[in-house]
């Protein structure tokens, strides 16, 4: 058989290679969001697992990112801060935006409209803290005789963040970490151990629900809490690099797209007191579609 030209050779094995070489695919670019338990924000087990509020626009966000690889990690809040001031690829999905945490992080446009944190007290104590439906967080914190609980490195807004940064490492504040950390606190509360506790109305209706005493609770309205709507807005937050910064901005143009669609707004609306429903739409609308950046 006669041989082929050097040249027609040539062509041939460059044919044949490239036929038989590995083809490379490009690896997908990797996210893990950080996420706690604390119901009914994250759900992570019982009847409503992965149903709460969080879960459902983490899954949003995700949807809209198939060109990412993504993970969950399910940790404490002060390990979250721990990776994202080590610049690892994380992000999680609402975080109030504090100027201590944009140190460490890039944020999102808010991807949370959820009602402002209230005490939590007993019915029973009502009369500890003057019979009004509204309290002033500075003087309950500067009462000794109650003991206020809430979540260790978890912001409540800045409006209260700035009244519990005065008081932090009084002993009447108990800051709690650790897994559970919703429903350790309202035991807590049950068993006399707090006066009161800081959290969201939702909070509050769901652990009621859960552990069957709802007719033994109340939330008293924060008067610092009450001066506009930055104890409402939460963004999603990820570790301040060039990686976060390209993330963020797709995470911006999904939550514009978004945050119209009944799927988003029902996300939350579906854990709140019926009554709360009329006047949180009427902030959805106004306030939180209004957000751009």
């Amino acid at each position: 058989m006669p041989s082929c030209p050097p040249s027609l050779a040539g062509v041939l094995l460059a044919v044949l290679l490239t036929v038989t070489a590995p083809v490379q695919v490009a690896a997908k670019e990797s996210v893990t969001w950080m996420e706690a338990v604390m119901p009914p924000y994250f759900i992570k087990d019982g009847a409503f697992k992965n149903q709460g509020y969080g879960d459902v626009i983490s899954r949003i966000l995700r949807e809209g990112l198939p060109d990412y690889e993504h993970e969950v990690v399910v940790t404490n809040i002060t390990r979250h801060f721990h990776k994202f001031k080590q610049g690892e690829k994380v992000c999680s999905v609402g975080l109030f935006r504090t100027p201590e945490r944009e140190a460490f992080m890039y944020f999102s446009l808010p991807s949370f409209l959820t009602l402002p944190a209230v005490l939590i007290i007993r019915k029973e104590a009502l009369p500890q803290f003057g019979d009004g439906a509204v309290v002033q967080l500075e003087d309950i914190l500067g009462d000794t005789t109650k003991t206020i609980g809430l979540s260790k490195d978890r912001s409540y807004g800045n409006d209260i963040d700035t009244v519990l940064n005065k008081h932090r490492g009084n002993s009447n504040i108990l800051e709690v970490s650790g897994p559970e950390l919703s429903l350790n606190l309202f035991k807590m509360l049950m068993k006399g151990r707090l006066d009161g506790l800081i959290g969201l109305p939702e909070e509050a209706l769901y652990q009621a629900e859960q552990l069957g005493i709802r007719d033994r609770l109340m939330t008293l309205t924060i008067a610092e809490n009450q001066t506009g709507y930055d104890g409402w807005l939460s963004s999603v937050g990820c570790s301040k690099n060039e990686w976060g910064k390209a993330i963020v901005d797709r995470i911006n143009a999904i939550l514009l797209s978004q945050r119209p669609t009944e799927r988003y707004r029902s996300a939350y609306e579906r854990w709140l007191d019926p009554n709360a429903i009329e006047h949180y739409r009427q902030a959805y609308d106004k306030v939180f579609l209004d957000q751009k950046r």
